[in-house]
Order: structure tokens, then sequence, then C-alpha cells
């Protein structure tokens, strides 16, 4: 190696070491990892804590990095977590992997949640591993009802009032109320999957995830949970995000890119088929010929959302 070229990789490792955050990631966040030094009593304490010193060092230093130090860091360490992600899907089945796709805004007293909460508790105990982008909402509500796996429904309905007291995000106590429900009702025995990104650090990430892959890389992380999710896709009602997801699912699923068509259930008819009918458009689209391979599923039924998603996997599992 050149002398110059030894001078610059001295310069990187002297800058890596002036970064909050691990370069070389070895293992998925757990929401310890991501909130140390954070105290649920203590609202301030998220200000200082490690989630909010990379996500105030990532927009000091440009959402699009503007040096190539701080690009390189980044890419080293969301090179980390997709290795220790594929770690993760080496203890899970990726046939058994269900994405929830939905609003950042829902509020934890919308019914739609308390649905998401119900369906996500009982496709963890059928063996399936719940995934989401990691963040607030309906997001939320799918790491919720993981957390909640083998408990009884009067604990989920005491967690649900617990959180209720800070319906969304904005609101003071989102945090604390959600560390004061997984240290009331701790969780050993099952896992979930979040991986939200730095991008929206505005909006803090779930601790109810017991495995987080936060990126830097906004793209790297919406293509991985599509990718992932073998068992299928949940969307709720949501708005720009989940609409280009569907999108993007259908493209996935059209080509069978990974060999076959995941379902693509639409939870809620209303929103679905009246206020954004992206369901008749795919189904025209499918009708027409412009779009192949489409297992589509629009509606409002809890049961009939774990009955199709069962039957596939059930597919799915005869096919190897």
């Amino acid at each position: 190696m050149k002398e110059l070229d030894i001078e610059r990789v001295r310069d990187l490792n002297e800058y890596y070491k002036t970064v909050p955050y691990s370069v070389v990631r070895k293992e998925l966040y757990s929401a310890k990892d991501l909130y140390e030094g954070y105290d649920p009593d203590d609202e301030e304490s998220f200000k200082t804590c490690y989630d909010a010193l990379v996500y105030k060092h990532f927009i000091e230093n440009g959402k699009v990095a503007y040096n190539v130090e701080e690009s390189l860091a980044r890419t080293l360490h969301d090179f980390g977590i997709h290795k220790a992600m594929d770690r993760f899907f080496q203890r899970h089945d990726r046939n058994g992997c269900i994405g929830i796709m939905g609003g950042h805004a829902k509020a934890r007293t919308d019914e739609t949640y308390r649905k998401i909460v119900f369906i996500s508790k009982k496709l963890t105990e059928l063996g399936f591993v719940m995934i989401s982008g990691g963040g607030p909402g309906a997001m939320e509500a799918t790491h919720l009802g993981a957390w909640m796996a083998g408990r009884r429904k009067k604990d989920v309905e005491d967690a649900l009032k617990m959180l209720s007291t800070a319906p969304t995000f904005r609101d003071k106590g989102w945090l604390s109320t959600a560390f004061k429900v997984m240290e009331k009702y701790p969780q050993k025995k099952y896992e979930s999957l979040g991986i939200p990104t730095w991008l929206y650090g505005h909006e803090p990430s779930t601790p109810f995830a017991t495995h987080i892959a936060k990126y830097f890389e906004n793209s790297k992380r919406e293509d991985t949970i599509l990718t992932v999710a073998y068992g299928g896709i949940i969307y709720t009602p949501g708005s720009a995000g989940t609409i280009q997801e569907v999108f993007q699912d259908a493209v996935q699923n059209h080509y069978l890119s990974f060999g076959f068509s995941s379902p693509m259930i639409f939870l809620g008819e209303q929103f679905w088929t009246v206020e954004m009918p992206v369901y008749h458009l795919l189904k025209f689209l499918v009708k027409t010929g412009k779009y192949q391979n489409l297992n589509m599923t629009a509606t409002d039924s809890e049961e009939d959302v774990i009955s199709a998603l069962v039957k596939f996997r059930d597919t799915l599992s005869g096919m190897h």
C-alpha cells in the first residue's frame, strides 16, 4: 500500500473514533442498546440517549453525508446491521416472517391500532415472526402485539390502557409508557424485528421490538422489510409511504422474484377500496393482464387475516 493510502486509512480510523455510533456493528440493537442513557422517569434524558445523539450527528453531517469519511462510516455500520440480520434469519424461517405496514401517526387509542395488536399477538403465538418499520403508530402496534404474545387478553387491555395516556409519539410520555409496559410485562420467549431508520429519526423507534435493525440508508431498510417477509404483508391504513410499499411489493410478486407470490392483505376495506382505492386498481391491473401473480385479500376480519397467512405458510411448507 502506498504511504498516502496508509495515511488515508489512519485518517479514517481517527474519524471513526469521533462518531457517536459503532462503525463496526456486530449485533442488532435491542431497546436497551438504542436507548442507552434514557431514564423513563426523566423525559429530558431522551435528548442524551444513544439514539438521540446518533440522530443529532446524522442531521449535523447531512442526511446525504457531506464528506466521504462519514459516508463510509455509515456504510460500514449498515453493512454490520445487514450481516447481523442474516444471523437473525438463520434462527427464524423466512417463510414465517410477516410484515405489517401502516401509518406512523396511528394513535394508540385508534381501533385499527388495537386490531393490529391482537392480530400480531395471535400470529406470534402461531409461530410467525412479526416485522415492521420499527417506528410508532401501526408499526408499534405490530411489536406490542408480539411483545404481549402468550399473555391473557386482560393483560393486553391493561397495556393498552397504560399506553393510552400518550396516544401518539408527539405526546409527552409516549416512550416512557412503553418502557413501563415492558417492565410490568417482561418478554423472554417471543421475538420480533423492527427495521427503522435515522432518516426518520424524529419518529422514535418502538422499544417493543426485541431486535432492532436501525439503518442510516432508508432505501436499504425499505427494500429489506419487503424482501424478508416471505410469509406475506399486511397493509393497514397509511399515506404516501404505505402506498409506495404496496406497489414495491406488487412488483416483487408480479415477477415472482423469490419463486412465489406472497399474500398482500389489505386490512380495512373502506380505506383500501374507497378512501384510497389501491385494491381496486390492482385488481383492475390483474384483470387486464398488466400485473400477474398477485395474491390479494381485502378484509376487516382479524380471523380472515390469520387464516390466509396460515394457509399460505402451509402451502409454502408443502413446496419444500
